[in-house]
């Protein structure tokens, strides 16, 4: 048999190779598969371990976050106990000694000193405000607080007390956020007080103007100037100027060019509770 019968039977020149070329396309073609899904198992792998420490990560802030509460509670209910053993006490003695003096001069039939009764009714507004700020230390919910609807009862009791104070309120009441409701009072308060302390028989004017975005609060006496606190000095300033700061306002405190104290504090109505 010739060459042309080993052609016609189909085995070509090169079969081997043919076949090898097959082989290693096929090879590759494995790999490549067996590569391309060890590469997802691993990058799925990556995301499984990703998402663990995150959540891990979350898990350790929950419980950073909870432990500072808690001692936030703690130490508010160390705070509460403080104030209730050093203050109520104390309270309580003042009421019922002025208590046990007005029965005693109503009595004798003598007239009851003004001074006497503002004592007894600043006792009795000093316990139920101390019994407010024990209660909202003690729970996360909001007790009782002074605001500007008692601002009427606040001048009477400055009035009874001796001092002269005009009200004036301008503008459109609107409701307002309770820090700045509770703020505005107590600025009212602690101004008046150093009124009485620092310029007895000086009058005050009290004007609350309510506008658009903001609630300005305003205290004037015509005292001697050098008989108040200079602006920035005594623990009341102190305290008016953090308590408007935390809430965004500003506090002008300081002598007034025409004489006398000025203490003037500018509240947004809006603030953040």
């Amino acid at each position: 048999m010739g060459p042309a019968g080993g052609r016609a039977c189909g085995t070509g020149p090169y079969p081997g190779r043919m076949r090898t070329d097959r082989g290693l396309r096929r090879l590759y073609g494995t790999g490549w598969l067996i590569s391309a899904g060890v590469m997802l198992v691993a990058a799925r792998m990556w995301l499984l371990h990703l998402r663990e420490v995150e959540q891990r990560a979350e898990e350790a802030e929950r419980t950073k976050d909870e432990a500072a509460r808690r001692r936030a509670v703690e130490e508010r209910l160390r705070i509460a106990r403080e104030l209730h053993d050093s203050l109520t006490h104390s309270i309580s003695v003042i009421q019922v000694h002025a208590g046990v003096e007005v029965h005693l001069a109503g009595k004798r039939g003598e007239e009851v000193p003004p001074a006497l009764l503002a004592i007894q009714e600043a006792g009795a507004d000093a316990a139920r405000e101390l019994r407010a700020t024990l209660s909202v230390l003690r729970t996360d919910e909001d007790g009782e607080t002074s605001g500007l609807d008692q601002l009427e009862s606040l001048v009477a009791r400055a009035r009874t007390a001796g001092l002269q104070v005009t009200v004036t309120v301008t503008g459109t009441r609107c409701r307002l956020t309770r820090d700045v409701d509770q703020a505005a009072y107590r600025i009212v308060q602690e101004a008046l007080t150093n009124v009485s302390r620092h310029a007895a028989g000086a009058r005050a004017t009290v004007q609350v103007r309510y506008g658009p975005d903001e609630l300005i609060v305003q205290v004037d006496n015509d005292g001697a100037v050098s008989s108040v606190p200079p602006a920035g000095q005594g623990l009341g300033l102190i305290g008016m100027r953090e308590r408007v700061a935390a809430l965004g306002g500003r506090l002008h405190a300081g002598p007034h060019k025409d004489g006398g104290f000025r203490v003037c504090a500018e509240l947004p109505i809006r603030a953040a509770a």
